[in-house]
């Protein structure tokens, strides 16, 4: 990665206490739950950790400097790092795509991709930055 892609220590420090938090969850409960589930849970998690997060964050989505609808972020953790989480199969090019399009529109450099539904949760964090 070249260094100028580097999102930074605070939001580099905050993804691993995300990670640490998740990986915490997928012990306590596996795989194969629902996205529900785990949402609630990694937000428990995160409270206990004392670490502070916005869960289903909404976006205005732009078009040319005009709003033109609004989606919303599993959560925003300490204002910096965005998470989307999924309990599916396999991550898709879409689900990369989702996670781009997110930062984009928050301006956010760093997003994690979270899917519960594999044996490992290593397996299935997908760590994605925003190029500048």
């Amino acid at each position: 990665m070249d260094l100028r892609d580097d999102p930074g220590d605070e939001v580099n420090r905050v993804s691993k206490l995300v990670v640490g938090a998740a990986i915490e969850v997928h012990t306590h409960l596996g795989p194969g739950h629902s996205e529900a589930v785990y949402e609630a849970a990694l937000c428990i998690e995160l409270a206990l950790r004392n670490i502070s997060f916005e869960r289903q964050f909404p976006v205005i989505l732009l078009y040319k400097g005009h709003g033109v609808g609004e989606s919303r972020l599993d959560s925003l953790v300490e204002g910096l790092l965005v998470v989307e989480l999924k309990s599916c199969e396999a991550i898709l090019p879409l689900h990369r795509a989702k996670v781009i399009s997110y930062l984009r529109a928050t301006g956010k450099q760093l997003g994690l991709f979270l899917n519960f539904n594999v044996p490992m949760l290593k397996d299935g964090i997908k760590r994605i930055v925003q190029t500048r």
